[in-house]
This record gives C-alpha cells, structure tokens and sequence, in this order.
C-alpha cells in the first residue's frame, strides 16, 4: 500500500502531467515517472537452456524466482534433474511502479540445504511496449562472477494499463493546483490503487486448503551402516513448508506414526518432496531415496493411503494423505471489522457456543489480531530509517502486513483473523526490516499466549529480542480478541500438539547447557530434599515432628483407599488457590533462570564472533553431537518437573481447573468403582486399539497435559514487559463477548 507521504507528493506533482498520456499502443517512454497508474504484466515462462550444473550428478533442479521492489511475486515449480527445463508456466502481476525491474533468480532445489544459485538476470520494464506480445531471451549472471556463462531464460511478456487506470491527462500546473475536484481524483485514485494492492498481497499469503499427513512407516528401506541396519528419518517439502520426522534407530522397516499439516496456497495443489535419511552422527546423514506426491491427482474431502517407491533407493513409504478445505484465516483493513458486524458477531458466538459442543472438534475458537501501530522501532537501514513489516504466527498459520518504507513509526491498521485449534497456542507477532534480495532484519518479538490476552482492550507490547529474554527497541500496539468453546478447549488439551513444520536448529551453547543442569539439579533437589525430610523423621532429629509422622503413617496406611491419591493432589491444588486468592502467594518470581536467559544471550553473541575466528565447535561434529544430545535430554527432564510444579502453582488457571475437575472424576471413579474393572477396561482399551484403528497415532492423555503447561523459561519468555510510560496507549473496552 502506498503510504501518506507518498500520496501528498503525488497529489503535488501536477507539473508532471503536462504531456498527454495515451494508452493505446504507445511505448513506456511517454509514461511519466510519476505515473500512478496501475499495470499488469504478464508473464510465460517458458524455458531454459545450457543451465549451470550444481548437482554432484552434474545436472540441476533448477526453479525461478520473479522479484519486483524486493518482493518475489512468483515462484515456479521445480524441474528435477534437467539443464534444460521447460516450464510453460503463466503469471500474472500487477506493477506500480514501471521503474521497478523485474528481477529474475535461478536456483537449483536442494531438499534440506541451501538452494544453490544459479544467476540473474533483470527486465527493464520501461523498454516493453503496451499491449503487445514480446518474446524476451535474458542471460543469466552471477555478480560475483560477471564473466561465467551461466545459461539463458526464455520468457514471454504482456504489459497492459488496467482498464480504468489510464485515462487521458492533459493539465497544466494551474489548473491541477487550483482544481478541488482534480487534487480529489487523484486522491480517488491512489486509495483505490492502494486497496488494490492490498488485495493482492493478502492473496497472495492466504492458504486455500490444508493437506493432513500421517507418516506410517518405511518397508525394506536400503541399509546404509556397517552393521546392515540404517537410522532412518522422513523430511518433507511443500514450498516454503518443511517438516523432519523423528529419528528411528538401527531398524529397516520403521515405525513413526507421525501426524501434521501443511497448508495450500494454490488453487491447483502443488508437489509434495519427500526424501529419507539415515543419521549419521559426526559427518553427513547419508541419502535413502525420494519420492514424491502429486497433490494435484488426488481427490479432496478423502484420505488416500500411499505407498510410495523411492526413487535412487531401495525400500517404500506409507502415507496417509488428506485434503481439506481451508477454515478461517484472513487480512482486512481496520474498515472490516467481524465482530463489530453485528450479524457475524452472532454468528461467531453461536459457531463456539455450549448447545455446539461436538461439531468439528478441531474448530475450538476464534481469535482476531488488530495490528494497529508500531513507535521507536530499531534502526536497520544506513538512511537512519527502517523498511518495518509485521508477521503474525499462530502455531504454522503466518500471515503477514505490507511494508510501510523508511519509517520507525509505522501504521499498519489490519486485522487478522485465525481458526484456533489449541487455546494453549501462544501468538507469535514479529517484526522485520524489508532488505532487497537478503533477508529481513529482525526488529523485535512479543509471544502472547491465548489464555492471558484480555479482549477488546488495546495494549502497547514491548517488543524483545530474538530468544524473548529482554527487551529491544520499540513497542507495537495491538488489539486482541479471543471466542473459545471451552469444552472443546479441554478436550483438545488430551491430545498431542500440533508440530511446527517449521524447527529451529539445535545449536550447541554452554550457556544453554549449563541452564539446563541447574534446572535439572534442582527439579532433582526437591525429591532429595524430600527423602532427606522423610529421613529426619525416622531418625527423630526433632521428637514432636517425628511422632506426629508415626501417627499420620499409621491412620493413613491402616484406611488407605486407592482414591486417595487424587484426592490428596486436589487437596495440594486446593490448597495452593487459597493461598493465592487470599495474597499469601508462594510462587516466587524465577530470577535464576531469567538471569541466565540473559547471559545466555550474551553468550551466544559472544559465540557468533569467536566461531567466524575460530570455529572449533563445529570441527568436532562427533563431540557436538553428543552435547546438543544430553543438552536437550537435560531441558526435557527439568521441563517436565517445572511443567508439574507450575500446575499446582495455578501458572495457568484454565489448566488447573482442569486438573481438578480430572481428579474429582478419578476420586470418584476409584472410591465406587474396583481396581481390578478399572485395569481390566484400560487392557482390553489397549490390546484392541491397533486391531480398532491400524493408523492410530499413540498417545499419552497425562503427558500431553503436561505438554500444555509452561516451563519455568516459558513463563519468563511470556512474561509482558512494562513499557515506557511515554507509550500509554489510549485503552477501550470493548463489549464482553465472552
């Protein structure tokens, strides 16, 4: 969209427009530079010839990128193993600005690593002729090597106003300045260029549908080590979606029963790139084989089970496949507004309302992100200014704004709108620095979750750094609501996360290695300290604690019933809401672990400049392997005691209601109910759940629980920042729609 400035410079320019414009069949060098006008070029990609080998094979899977102003807005499909590809794919772009080239990139699709370059090459808009067909030959190049030959791109293109948007000018200074009605059709006209574009770019980040896959299991897959078996693992690609299965070792039939989603952002569906690894620790994994799956051929609404032969391999894979239609994920301007509407805000209210509790479970709530503002952003530019565009992520739904150019004080005014799936999700709003041809400098983060936003209310977030830890510069304002069926909520916490197809890299820090003992050693300290109590009282280091002990030991052992072991966790829940509801508050602030999140920090920069001296680290593969092992095998373990300690510590309520709730059902259950029924009904449940569902994914209802509550770094990652009191935005609350 065009911004402010923009618009006022243009509605001052009436001098350039003293030359008449006509439209048809003319070439662009009678089109003013400051021409408004919108185009819409038109692009067949045709072919290319004598591309540069990047494969070990010595050929290429060449894809082509179309770039205008820094923004691709056209990606094709990869053509695999070929130097000389035919696409014939057509696009169709609208352009602003006619001294904006188009850029064109090559790359050569590398599943897993960096795509490889394969050159570039630009098309000066301004020398095409309106409304005529031009056949265009571009020779690629690579700026770092101006004298290679890197092959050339064979396109087809159609440059044309849009109907409505040319119009014959003929002004003179004068008359433009002193004309009311002249200033206001130009202005007409820049607003609805304006919400043209906007169209446009939500279009182009919304995803039309969503594919479900269920990794089953690899068959007779090739061996790759010494001993005749192999650790093999899946990854995944859909465009810009990845996804990497769990590992499973020494076997050549797998087992992963691995479930997630990616999403569709073509109508036509797209090509699914499947290959297997074997792990290999200390070098590079080793290549199993590829396959992949044609979306376009298979049938919606419909779960298909594929077994597919890899290709360069040995061996198959299972799959089950899914797609959908899309729910609910928007980009509107302020203007459109669903729950000011007062007829969707009933319709909303109804979808999630009690009497809907068991249609489409995986519809829980809904959620509307208002990104109104953002002030004091950070400086990325060498102009002092910044290129600031927001990105909003729940869970693998991200979409994102338009770019507001030089400006550390930009207005986005959008509303976004999300399908929940999990109340337990955390939004994720970031904001970037738009660079040409690099990627986005980060500016700043916040990560809210769902159950702490208050609706209606807008609040200024103080944005943090990369890892959450503290703060950065700036604040973005924004305005949240959030509508949840809170059964559906309770029961969508019984079942497993949804997985990001897009993870972090596991990296080796000190910092974060040292973190994760001490968060382990003191999870281990309370059972020590505990057995050490329990010790004192049988060797009666204090007499009156020690009998009281023996009486308790002997009244509880002689009336012990099974239900009391839930009822004794609710009495602890009970217990510790008393205290918190009354202002005896035991939970204490975790200041150990927010210190070290930020020395963390300030190790890993103090990482990043002695790797590009030394890097040593990364020399020892074998060693490093090993350490990121024990290092994310000591953040499970301390996570999990934190994850038990924070639900009694009613970190998140809506958890913790839930944990009673589930307690008074099993307190019940065991106090009328024999043990031997109870384990009879949970034996039968799993020795007949394979022959009942032969795809189901396994689950454990406790451990997913768990999974939902935060940890101890969590709940530091999430805490809000006070902002600065010279960003007081202006609240308002809204109606109470829950």
């Amino acid at each position: 969209m065009l911004d402010t400035c923009k618009l006022k410079s243009a509605c001052n320019l009436p001098f350039v427009y003293n030359k008449k414009i006509n439209t048809a069949g003319t070439s662009n060098a009678d089109v003013p530079l400051a021409d408004p006008g919108m185009y819409q070029l038109d692009i067949t990609l045709r072919r290319g010839q004598s591309l540069a080998a990047r494969d070990r094979g010595g050929t290429s899977d060449p894809y082509v990128k179309f770039k205008i102003g820094g923004k691709e807005v056209f990606r094709s499909k990869i053509i695999h193993k070929n130097l000389n590809p035919v696409w014939e794919e057509k696009a169709c772009i609208l352009v602003e600005h006619l001294r904006e080239p188009l850029y064109i990139k090559v790359f050569d699709y590398d599943f897993g690593l960096q795509d490889d370059f394969m050159g570039s090459a630009f098309l000066d808009l301004t020398q095409l002729e309106l409304n005529r067909p031009t056949d265009v030959t571009l020779t690629l190049k690579d700026p770092h090597y101006p004298d290679h030959y890197l092959g050339i791109i064979l396109l087809s293109v159609i440059l044309t106003p849009k109907e409505g948007e040319h119009r014959d000018v003929d002004l003179s200074e004068n008359e433009v300045v002193g004309s009311y009605f002249s200033v206001k059709s130009f202005f007409w006209r820049f607003q609805t260029q304006s919400l043209r574009l906007s169209d446009v770019h939500r279009k182009s980040q919304l995803w039309r549908g969503i594919v479900s896959i269920t990794l089953i299991e690899g068959r007779d897959l090739k061996a790759m080590d010494s001993n005749g078996l192999s650790d093999p693992y899946v990854k995944f690609r859909l465009g810009h979606q990845k996804y990497k299965s769990k590992i499973m070792p020494k076997t050549l039939n797998p087992q992963w029963r691995e479930q997630f989603d990616f999403h569709l952002y073509e109508e036509r569906g797209g090509i699914i790139d499947i290959t297997a690894w074997d792990k290999d620790a200390g070098k590079r994994d080793d290549f199993i084989g590829r396959c992949q799956v044609d979306l376009s051929a298979l049938s919606r609404e419909q779960t298909h089970k594929l077994e597919l032969q890899l290709e360069e391999g040995e061996g198959h894979l299972v799959l089950l496949v899914t797609l959908t239609a899309s729910a609910t994920v928007s980009i509107s301007d302020l203007s459109v507004n669903s729950l000011e509407d007062q007829k969707e805000r009933e319709e909303i209210l109804r979808r999630y309302s009690p009497l809907r509790i068991f249609h489409n479970l995986k519809d829980v709530g809904f959620l509307q992100v208002k990104v109104i503002r953002a002030e004091g952003l950070m400086v990325a530019d060498v102009t002092g200014k910044s290129d600031p565009f927001c990105v909003v992520e729940l869970n693998n739904d991200r979409l994102l704004t338009h770019t507001v150019y030089k400006n550390l004080n930009p207005e986005w005014n959008k509303i976004f709108t999300f399908n929940i799936k999990d109340i337990h999700s955390v939004l994720e709003v970031t904001v970037y620095d738009e660079d040409r041809d690099r990627s986005a400098d980060f500016l700043g983060k916040v990560a809210i979750p769902l159950l702490s936003i208050q609706n209606g209310e807008q609040k200024a977030y103080v944005l943090k750094n990369k890892q959450l830890t503290g703060p950065t510069k700036g604040v973005i304002y924004l305005e949240i609501d959030v509508i949840f069926n809170a059964v559906k909520a309770s029961l969508r916490t019984l079942i497993p996360k949804e997985q990001k197809y897009i993870e972090e890299e596991n990296r080796l820090s000190k910092q974060l290695l040292l973190r994760n003992f001490i968060r382990m050693k003191r999870c281990v300290m309370v059972l020590v300290n505990a057995a050490y109590y329990v010790n004192s009282c049988f060797d009666w280091d204090s007499p009156p604690r020690s009998l009281a002990a023996f009486v308790l030991f002997l009244f509880v052992v002689w009336n012990f019933e099974l239900y009391m072991i839930p009822l004794v966790l609710l009495l602890l829940l009970t217990w510790n809401y008393f205290l918190i509801i009354s202002g005896k508050d035991n939970r204490q602030r975790d200041t150990v672990v927010e210190d070290m999140l930020e020395d963390e920090e300030e190790e890993d920069d103090k990482d990043d400049k002695d790797s590009e001296k030394k890097g040593f680290i990364n020399k020892i593969y074998a060693i490093q392997e090993v350490c990121i092992s024990v290092q994310n095998i000591l953040d499970e373990v301390a996570s999990f005691g934190e994850r038990i300690k924070n639900t009694f510590n009613w970190t998140v309520p809506f958890l913790s209601w839930l944990a009673i709730v589930a307690l008074c059902v099993f307190t019940v259950i065991l106090y009328f109910i024999p043990l031997r029924y109870i384990v009879l009904v949970w034996g039968i449940n799993k020795f007949t759940k394979k022959l009942r569902s032969p795809y189901a994914i396994d689950n454990n209802e406790l451990l997913d629980f768990l999974s939902r509550v935060p940890s101890d770094v969590q709940v530091v990652q999430y805490q809000e920042l006070k902002p600065d009191p010279s960003h007081s935005p202006c609240k308002r609350k809204k109606n109470n729609l829950g």
